[in-house]
């Protein structure tokens, strides 16, 4: 550590030299060398103003994006992250010039401790013979590593009773130096400034220097004060933040100033004084106000605390409750060697697009299907209870990773896409493992997925033929290796057909209208449910609202407010539906509306009744997908299953073609006839999948 304080002290020394020539003040050649320092570091200083300015600039954006997303702090970030590199923002600009201070003070540290090097560039052997008397015949205690030993022998220098002893020696040892020379100028040297030994370090040396470390953190203190008032960023934080840092800040210069010799603890005070003329300075110059709209600032400020207010502050650092169970479930996974199938599923919800394969394997063979869940409280731990060959493991997100790298089986099937280009990879371990993608809505893949998501794959089931025409030219384009395309079909929309037309049909006369948007930005809820609701609401309709679970969980005090608004119309004509234990009125309803929710399609087939869409703002997550050619199916879909309407023509278009779609048997007809055209397979529950798998595992034993 020593050494890199003193490589840092060269350059100081420099300046610092020069400066003590120009005064001939110890004291005064601190504050100037502080000065200069600060000016040196000014153009450094106006881009930290710039960025701090364009950091407030964007705060309104910053308090909307957390309103609008509220709860979702993943979502937040990327919004964030989105937002900062639009407007060329760095978020660690703030933390430079407490960087370069650091580095500055360890320098001044360097040059203090050793002024023989620094301000009177004495020659090594002069300053090595010097603290060796000094060591051996006066502070025993000391060692050559002593950060101090150069201020111990000034001191014993300049005392009288040991200069001769000093010179005697240095004489001896170096003839040809012109040692009483340097010691004259070490003798003349006056440490003192303002009454105050520079050298003398509070907590050794005691008197008049404690008033150091109290003036030290009086700097400190008044440097907050003026920070937290006219800081363009720190004036934004919150009075946690502010006091927070003013106590830190003060707590960290009474420390500094008591340990380190004054002369240190004079730069630290300078430098927070000069830092406070910066300060008015830089905002006589740079005026936040010209660039920064306070108004809109404080109306986004009152909107996201109108949202905080109703949530509740989830408690810190809570345990685990099932860390035990997965730290069992991981050893008793690689405790069984001959793993044939693992399926990977993120939660509880997704067993039912494996069901129909895993049931299909369980009947017609006897190998064990192993199933890794992120979920604890999947459903698969009860379905297993009752079947021997089902073999459920509760992993957790962080687990998964080592896991997936070290996995040894023949076939993994999962629902999740990007495997290899995010946290999930192909396995380390064995290299033939057969990666299977099974689809968890009908729609697209080269818009609805990230751009090269299926590219590590080996094998894709495909819902229907235009989930193999996506990857066929998902392939040509970027060059990718051929996958196998199973042509699986969807077994959850003839489970859908099958409950449907199963289910017992009411006729109470009333036509029952269901609202369920999905959960994306822009999404019914949040941009057009009054419009869609004040439209239809009376005694013709029932009004059935069910937001997307995931909305549900991430925005409750959203739902909260909207609820609180119609709470006068809820009753026979109004419901939100909250509870999502039953679809019963997905099957009942006489007409869907949603936006992109993957619900529209699976409603509009399975029970071949109307679908309206609002074009409310599309779901892409690929926004390269044209480079593909093809018209995504969720677009291609939304003139077959119903109407697609924009936003701004609900008020005028929606009720009339609620009124045209209902009980139009023409459309019912025609949706029924031309379902297999959408979908591979239909009828065949899923057994194409199942066969695809018993095959491949025959194969590969």
């Amino acid at each position: 550590m020593n050494t890199i304080i003193n490589w840092i002290a060269i350059p100081l020394g420099f300046i610092m030299k020069l400066c003590f020539n120009l005064i001939s003040n110890y004291g005064l050649a601190i504050i100037l060398f502080t000065l200069i320092t600060k000016i040196i570091i000014l153009p450094l200083s106006v881009w930290v103003q710039k960025n701090s300015i364009k950091m407030v600039r964007m705060q309104p954006e910053l308090n909307r994006i957390k309103a609008k997303f509220f709860g979702d702090k993943d979502t937040i970030a990327d919004e964030e992250s989105k937002l900062y590199k639009k407007h060329k923002y760095n978020p660690l600009a703030s933390l430079v010039p407490l960087a370069i201070q650091i580095i500055l003070l360890m320098g001044v540290v360097g040059v203090i401790y050793n002024p023989m090097n620094h301000l009177f560039s004495m020659p090594d052997e002069f300053i090595t013979t010097a603290n060796q008397i000094t060591i051996e015949e006066y502070n025993p205690d000391l060692s050559s590593e002593d950060s101090a030993l150069q201020l111990y022998s000034i001191e014993n220098i300049k005392n009288p009773e040991y200069r001769p002893n000093y010179e005697a020696k240095l004489t001896a040892a170096h003839p040809d130096m012109d040692v009483t020379s340097y010691l004259d100028t070490i003798e003349d040297f006056n440490l003192k400034f303002l009454g105050i030994n520079l050298s003398h370090n509070p907590s050794i040396v005691w008197g008049i220097t404690i008033i150091v470390p109290i003036v030290a953190g009086l700097s400190s203190y008044l440097l907050c004060i003026a920070q937290n008032k006219s800081n363009v960023l720190q004036a934004e934080q919150s009075k946690g933040n502010k006091w927070g840092m003013l106590v830190f800040s003060v707590g960290l210069s009474l420390v500094l100033g008591f340990f380190v010799p004054a002369g240190t603890a004079l730069y630290w005070v300078a430098s927070n004084l000069f830092a406070i003329l910066q300060l008015y300075a830089l905002n006589a110059v740079i005026p936040p106000k010209k660039f920064v709209d306070y108004e809109a600032l404080e109306e986004s400020r009152k909107e996201l605390a109108a949202l905080e207010s109703l949530g509740e502050k989830k408690k810190l650092f809570a345990k685990d409750p099932n860390a035990k169970r997965e730290k069992e479930d991981y050893k008793r996974f690689f405790s069984i060697r001959n793993k044939h199938i693992v399926f990977y599923s993120e939660k509880s919800g997704f067993y039912r697009y494996y069901k129909e394969i895993i049931e299909y394997l369980n009947k017609k063979t006897n190998v064990s299907v192993h199933y890794i869940t992120n979920d604890p409280n999947d459903i698969v731990f009860e379905l297993a209870k009752d079947n021997p060959k089902l073999k459920p493991y509760y992993i957790g997100v962080k687990k998964l990773i080592t896991l997936m790298m070290k996995i040894e089986a023949d076939i993994v099937v999962m629902t999740t896409p990007d495997l290899g280009n995010y946290y999930i990879k192909r396995s380390f371990m064995k290299k033939d493992i057969e990666y299977i993608f099974v689809p968890h809505d009908p729609s697209s893949m080269h818009m609805g997925f990230r751009e090269h998501s299926l590219d590590n794959f080996d094998t894709v089931f495909c819902t229907g033929p235009h989930i193999a025409e996506e990857v066929r030219a998902s392939e040509k384009v970027y060059s990718t290796k051929e996958k196998t395309l199973v042509e699986f079909g969807y077994p959850l929309i003839e489970n859908l057909i099958e409950s449907y037309e199963n289910q017992e049909k009411s006729q109470n006369g009333k036509k029952q209208i269901l609202i369920a948007p999905s959960w994306q930005e822009d999404n019914l809820l949040d941009s057009c449910v009054k419009t869609l609701i004040d439209s239809l609401y009376g005694d013709d309709y029932k009004i059935i609202v069910r937001p997307h679970p995931e909305y549900l969980k991430r925005y409750s005090q959203k739902m909260t407010l909207l609820q609180e608004e119609y709470k006068d119309k809820v009753g026979e004509n109004l419901v939100f539906e909250l509870d999502f234990s039953s679809s019963e009125s997905v099957y009942s309803s006489d007409l869907l509306v949603t936006d992109w929710s993957g619900i529209g399609i699976e409603f509009g087939f399975a029970t071949a009744k109307p679908v309206v869409f609002v074009n409310t703002k599309m779901k892409v997550e690929n926004e390269n997908f044209e480079k593909i050619g093809i018209t995504p199916q969720e677009i291609r879909l939304r003139n077959v299953l119903g109407v697609a309407l924009e936003k701004d023509a609900l008020e005028t278009d929606f009720k009339k073609t609620v009124e045209n779609l209902i009980d139009n048997k023409e459309f019912t007809d025609k949706l029924i006839s031309e379902r297999e055209k959408y979908f591979y397979s239909l009828g065949s529950k899923g057994t194409v999948g199942g066969k695809y798998i018993v095959n491949q595992l025959v194969n590969k034993k």
